[in-house]
């Protein structure tokens, strides 16, 4: 992590590359123009950054690559309004505001010995891939890794290439599926809801940690199917970016009861997520 006095003032990052995942969700790899910030920034599995398009504003994402990937980091986004927007009008060469590290993150020195499970949906793999990068070049230290992740349609899927790579490795098990009527013809994976396909893959509780990141809904049916699977609350984690904007705790827009999801989040158990207040 790289400090500036102005707390909101952003490194500058020159765009590298530029991935279009889906027509509407784009991938950023991003390099710090400042030799010693480049070179000195660094993150944990979980944090967040503040990206800025200049005249339009900034938006909050997860920092989607590992950190064990050296000298870039990436971003990942869906157009949806006019920062996003203003980002994806940005070509490779083009010059973004990156302010961060903020946030928490998984403790993944506390999975250490353990197997993984992540469950994820959509435009939820980002939070999550940084994580299950972060594991895999660490490989020797955990033991199984399953990801079951899914989408509306096989279009909708992100990462594609990465998933691909993750089906042919003997040392990771890929449930993949998709909406009912989400397929096509080539289709070669599961269709169906995610939490119905974790049910049906029913892996082990024992010895596991389970990450899981998605739309509110995915997520509120997937907590019964890990309980009955026999995970504990304090076994399973969820990253959250409920309405984050500042990335200080500045600004109020996150906070649930007493809790600041960019303080004190994004990374947070089921046990902790059971006991923020129901307008959650």
């Amino acid at each position: 992590m790289c400090d500036h006095k102005n707390i909101y003032l952003p490194h500058l990052a020159t765009i590298e590359e530029i991935i279009d995942e889906t027509p509407d969700v784009r991938t950023l790899r991003l390099v710090f123009q400042d030799e010693d910030v480049r070179e000195n920034f660094t993150f944990r599995s979980g944090q967040f950054a503040e990206y800025s398009a200049f005249g339009a504003g900034e938006s909050t994402f997860c920092i989607a690559s590992s950190p064990t990937r050296k000298g870039y980091i990436e971003c990942c986004f869906r157009s949806v309004g006019r920062v996003t927007e203003a980002l994806r009008g940005l070509e490779a060469g083009d010059t973004i505001g990156v302010r961060g590290p903020y946030g928490n993150s998984f403790p993944i020195e506390e999975f250490y010995g353990r197997n993984l499970l992540f469950v994820t949906g959509g435009i939820a793999l980002p939070p999550l891939r940084t994580l299950i990068w972060n594991c895999l070049d660490q490989r020797d230290k955990f033991g199984d890794i399953t990801i079951v992740y899914g989408a509306r349609s096989e279009a909708d899927l992100v990462y594609k290439r990465e998933l691909r790579e993750w089906e042919e490795r003997s040392d990771v098990k890929l449930v993949k599926t998709v909406d009912p009527g989400g397929n096509g013809p080539e289709w070669d994976g599961k269709v169906g809801f995610v939490p119905t396909i974790l049910d049906e893959a029913a892996p082990s509780a024992e010895n596991t940690v389970a990450m899981v990141c998605g739309p509110p809904v995915m997520i509120k049916f997937t907590l019964p199917v890990l309980e009955k699977l026999g995970f504990s609350d304090d076994a399973i984690y969820t990253t959250l970016e409920n309405r984050m904007k500042c990335g200080l705790g500045k600004c109020g827009r996150c906070n649930v009861g007493n809790v600041y999801v960019c303080k004190d989040g994004p990374v947070f158990t089921a046990r902790q997520v059971k006991a923020m207040p129901q307008e959650f």
